[in-house]
C-alpha cells in the first residue's frame, strides 16, 4: 500500500558547498577584494614600505581625490550616461575658490571662515558645470559623450586662462588639515567618507537610487512609468559637478593653492573606478561599494608602482589595462543584479 508521502530530494551537502562557493568566487565584490588583496601583496613583497603608516596615509589621500568623482561618475553611468568633464570641473572649481580665498587669506581671516567660503564657492561652480552639461544633454540634444567632451575642453582651458597656468594662493593653514592625521586619516578625509556613505545609501535604498537605475536600464519606460526623465538626469548631472567642486576644494586643501592642472586628466581615473568596479557603461548596472574598491584598486596601483621606482607615464598605461580587462569581464559575465 502507498504510504502517500513524496519523495523528498536530498542535497548533499558537497553539492550545496559547490554551489556556495562558485557563487563566491563568482561575486564581483569578492573578485574585487582579492585582486587588491595580492596588489597589496605584490607591493609589499617589492617594498616593504608600502604598509607604513605614512605611504598608508599617501594612499588614502589619493583615493579621497578619487573617490568624489567616482561617485558621481557611477550615478551617471548608471542612467545611463557618461561625465567626461568632471576633472576640469575639479581644476576649475578649484581655481575658482582659491580666487574667494585668496583676498581672506591675505587679510588673515579665520582659516574656518576661509575653508567655508571656499568650500561653498568650488561646490558652486562644480554645480554650474554640472547644470550646464545637463541643459547641453536635455535641451542642445547633444549626446552626454559629446556635451561633457565639450565642458572637458571649456572648463579644463578657462581654469588656464584665467591662472595663465601658473597656481593661485599660498594658504599654508589649509595644507595643515590634510597633515593632520588620526592615523592614517586627515580631517577632510572623513567628510570624504561620510558623503560616500550617503552616496551609497541614496543610491541603493531610496527612490532616487531605483529611478536611476530604471533610466539607465530603459529611459523610455521609465518615462512610460511616470518618471520625468528629464528633471532626474539633470539632477544626476548636477549632482557629478557637485562632487567634482568638493574635489576641487579637496585638492586646494592638499596643495594650498589652487592649481589650474591639478584635476585634469582625473576623469580618467574616475570612469575606471565604475568601470573596475563592475558598473556597465550601457547604463542600469552599478554597484558603489564596488567603485570604492575599484578606486582603492587604482591608488594602489599608482602608489605601488611609484613606490617601486616605476616611471610615472607608466601610471595611465596600467589604468589603461584595467579598463579594459574590467570591460572584457562584464562582456564575458552573464547578466547579473544591479
Amino acid at each position: 500500500m502507498a504510504t502517500g508521502t513524496a519523495d523528498i530530494e536530498v542535497v548533499p551537502l558537497t553539492h550545496k558547498l559547490g554551489r556556495w562557493a562558485r557563487s563566491v568566487v563568482t561575486n564581483q565584490q569578492f573578485m574585487l577584494l582579492v585582486a587588491l588583496a595580492v596588489l597589496v601583496a605584490y607591493f609589499t613583497a617589492r617594498a616593504p614600505v608600502f604598509l607604513s603608516s605614512g605611504e598608508l596615509a599617501n594612499v588614502l589621500t589619493d583615493f579621497c581625490s578619487i573617490i568624489l568623482l567616482a561617485v558621481g561618475e557611477t550615478f551617471v553611468i548608471a542612467s545611463g550616461g557618461i561625465d567626461l568633464s568632471v576633472g576640469s570641473a575639479a581644476s576649475l572649481a578649484g581655481v575658482a575658490g582659491a580666487f574667494a580665498m585668496r583676498g581672506l587669506v591675505n587679510t588673515h581671516q579665520n582659516e574656518a571662515l576661509v575653508l567655508f567660503v571656499g568650500t561653498v564657492v568650488c561646490a558652486g561652480c562644480g554645480l554650474v558645470i554640472g547644470l550646464t552639461n545637463a541643459a547641453l544633454i536635455n535641451w542642445a540634444r547633444l549626446v552626454p559623450f559629446v556635451a561633457t567632451l565639450a565642458m572637458l575642453g571649456g572648463a579644463g582651458g578657462l581654469a588656464i586662462v584665467f591662472t595663465n597656468g601658473e597656481p593661485i594662493g599660498l594658504d599654508i593653514r589649509a595644507i595643515s588639515y590634510t597633515v593632520a592625521k588620526v592615523g592614517p586619516f586627515s580631517y577632510p578625509s572623513f567628510v570624504v567618507i561620510a558623503l560616500v556613505v550617503v552616496a551609497w545609501l541614496c543610491l541603493h535604498f531610496t527612490r532616487y537610487g531605483r529611478y536611476t537605475f530604471a533610466i539607465g536600464s530603459d529611459a523610455f519606460a521609465a518615462r512610460a512609468a511616470g518618471i520625468n526623465v528629464r528633471r532626474h538626469v539633470t539632477s544626476v548631472y548636477a549632482l557629478s559637478g557637485l562632487l567634482a567642486g568638493l574635489t576641487g576644494m579637496f585638492i586646494y586643501m592638499r596643495l594650498g593653492s589652487g592649481a589650474p592642472t591639478a584635476g585634469l586628466n582625473d576623469e580618467l581615473e574616475a570612469i575606471a573606478a565604475v568601470v573596475i568596479g563592475g558598473a556597465s557603461l550601457f547604463g542600469g548596472v552599478g554597484r558603489l561599494s564596488g567603485t570604492v574598491l575599484g578606486a582603492l584598486i587604482i591608488t594602489t596601483v599608482t602608489s605601488g608602482l611609484i613606490i617601486s621606482n616605476v616611471q610615472a607615464n607608466w601610471d595611465q598605461v596600467a589604468i589603461a589595462l584595467l579598463i579594459a580587462v574590467a570591460a572584457a569581464m562584464q562582456a564575458l559575465r552573464p547578466a547579473r543584479r544591479r
